[in-house]
């Protein structure tokens, strides 16, 4: 009996839901294939193409090797020369907020610096406050065992 649960609720964990075959599931596996797997395939049969094209310009018998090359480089260091304008302009935004915060900033800092000045203070006299007794009967015992010559 013990044995047939058990099956029974391994058989219950493996069990697979059934597909919705409602209308927005069906439109989201029709817009699956046309807007992201095409498109995908698409652009790799272009790259694989491209490959081809350039292997056969280039190792023809009369192709230029060192103009490809030129090529090749130029669509390397293109990307790369934009992705730094980007950041280039993204740094120099941030330096020019900061410029602009750091006028602002100095006049509230203080008035958070005093704050946290007293707050300190504070702070440290409660805590004085609460060593105190503490310190004061250990120092009135340690007189006491002086006196009596006990360390």
């Amino acid at each position: 009996m013990e044995q047939e649960t058990t099956y029974a609720t391994i058989n219950r964990m493996n069990a697979q839901p059934p597909k919705p075959v409602h209308e927005s599931y069906l439109k989201h596996r029709k817009d699956r294939a046309w807007k992201i797997i095409f498109p995908v395939v698409l652009s790799t049969v272009l790259c694989l193409a491209l490959i081809v094209v350039v292997n056969l310009a280039t190792f023809r018998g009369g192709g230029d090797v060192a103009r490809w090359a030129a090529i090749s480089t130029m669509w390397i260091a293109v990307p790369t020369m934009i992705g730094m304008l980007i950041f280039l302009a993204l740094l120099v935004g941030l330096i020019y907020l900061l410029t602009k915060l750091l006028k602002i900033t100095p006049n509230y800092t203080v008035i958070a610096q005093d704050f946290f000045y007293k707050v300190q203070s504070y702070a440290k006299r409660a805590a004085d406050m609460i060593a105190k007794p503490v310190i004061s009967i250990d120092s009135i015992g340690a007189g006491i065992n002086r006196i009596f010559g006990k360390r």
